[in-house]
């Protein structure tokens, strides 16, 4: 175990899974074109609309028949949308395996109350049994990418082709790092702020045609907030999908994202976007293999997300401990990597098992993350060491 502390540090030590980190070589400069201080209305702010819009298609490779929309308050507003619209023409299945999928689970449940839900549950570093879910003939509810849990679905042969129902899938921490089934999806929600580094502000909300079908010819049966509303007397507001947004966008935010999808673009598009991100997470799980004292939260291999990598600590000496006192042990490993500049934010969500949670997607750089890996050795070799201590 490391005693002694790295001599060299991550160049960009941000690991945060929200906002993450830059693309590299990112700067103020990036946001020169910019149209401040100009309306979203005006043709230069819808063509940045547009344009924000048509690049989001070209990288994640989204039908040409499906609808790009940017909506308000980021991937929540988004899915928080789609929920309030869609659900209630049918039964729904609602999976949850981490904080936010359990958040989706509240709203629907307790919030729109619908009488007809079943949820699948699974607990931190697992998957609900998904042979179970009736993809066929009811809506379902999911998150690819479990954020707080660094859990995601395999893929989504277990989706039914020829289902009568609509899949939501809130693919924050996915989108633009792991491949989504178009075919299978009917609502897709992300935001700005994970895999490319973008700003916080808005959410992007993806619609099939058969998403589509249901907004048009269905009517909840509670009324909708004007920023969930995709309708008009029973017609869908198309400028939503070519840039009229339904509030006032940041049109700073917008050309930050804007330059994301370029940098994108430059490095290969979705395929070098999973490739970057595919890196750093063989990064971390080589550094798995070669220590006992830490662990994947995620249990089987196949579910683990490149991108919010969740970690345990398995060391007897730790897990011997409070649930208390192993949150406080976590905590401690972080602030020994933060006050050393080494790496900002490893901490867990605050309702996940104590642990480290590394952003990996595609903006951090592999060398980065190497880099900070002999840290995480260090922290914890010193933090058990205080367990000595205080024992005594």
């Amino acid at each position: 175990m490391a005693n002694t502390a790295p001599s060299t540090r991550p160049r960009v030590p941000n690991f945060s899974s929200g906002p993450c980190a830059k693309r590299p070589g990112w700067n103020l400069k990036a946001l020169s074109d910019a149209p401040l201080g100009r309306s979203h209305r005006a043709k230069i702010g819808k063509d940045k609309l547009k344009l924000a819009i048509d690049l989001t298609r070209e990288v994640l490779q989204v039908p040409a028949d499906y609808r790009i929309g940017i909506v308000p308050a980021s991937d929540t507003g988004a899915v928080e949308m789609a929920l309030w619209s869609l659900l209630g023409a049918r039964g729904v299945d609602m999976l949850s395996w981490e904080s936010f999928g359990a958040g989706w689970v509240t709203d629907v449940v307790k919030q729109l109350k619908l009488a007809d839900v079943r949820t699948f549950e699974a607990p931190y570093g697992e998957l609900p049994n998904l042979k179970k879910v009736d993809t066929k003939n009811r809506d379902v509810v999911f998150t690819w990418n479990g954020t707080t849990s660094g859990v995601r679905v395999a893929d989504a042969s277990w989706i039914a082709d020829d289902r009568e129902g609509l899949t939501i899938c809130d693919a924050t921490s996915a989108a633009f790092a792991q491949r989504l089934d178009w075919p299978k999806l009917d609502v897709v929600t992300f935001s700005w702020q994970k895999v490319l580094g973008g700003e916080a502000a808005h959410g992007m909300i993806v619609l099939s045609p058969r998403a589509v079908e249901r907004l048009t010819t269905y009517k909840p049966a509670w009324p909708l907030p004007k920023i969930f509303r995709m309708t008009s007397g029973g017609k869908l507001i198309e400028g939503i999908f070519v840039g009229e947004t339904i509030n006032t966008p940041s049109m700073l935010a917008v050309e930050d994202y804007i330059d994301g999808l370029q940098w994108a673009k430059k490095v290969g598009g979705l395929d070098g976007l999973v490739k970057r991100a595919d890196a750093n997470a063989r990064a971390i799980a080589k550094f798995v293999r070669e220590n006992d004292w830490i662990d994947f939260l995620a249990v089987k291999p196949k579910t683990r997300s490149n991108t919010s990598v969740c970690l345990k600590f398995t060391d007897p000496a730790v897990t011997a401990l409070s649930a208390e006192a192993q949150a406080a042990f976590a905590k401690q490993v972080a602030g020994i990597i933060e006050k050393a500049g080494a790496g900002y934010d490893l901490g867990h969500y605050r309702d996940a098992p104590p642990g480290l949670r590394i952003w990996c997607g595609a903006t951090v750089q592999s060398r980065d993350v190497k880099a900070l890996l002999p840290w995480i050795e260090y922290a914890f070799a010193e933090a058990k060491a205080g367990l000595g201590k205080k024992a005594a």
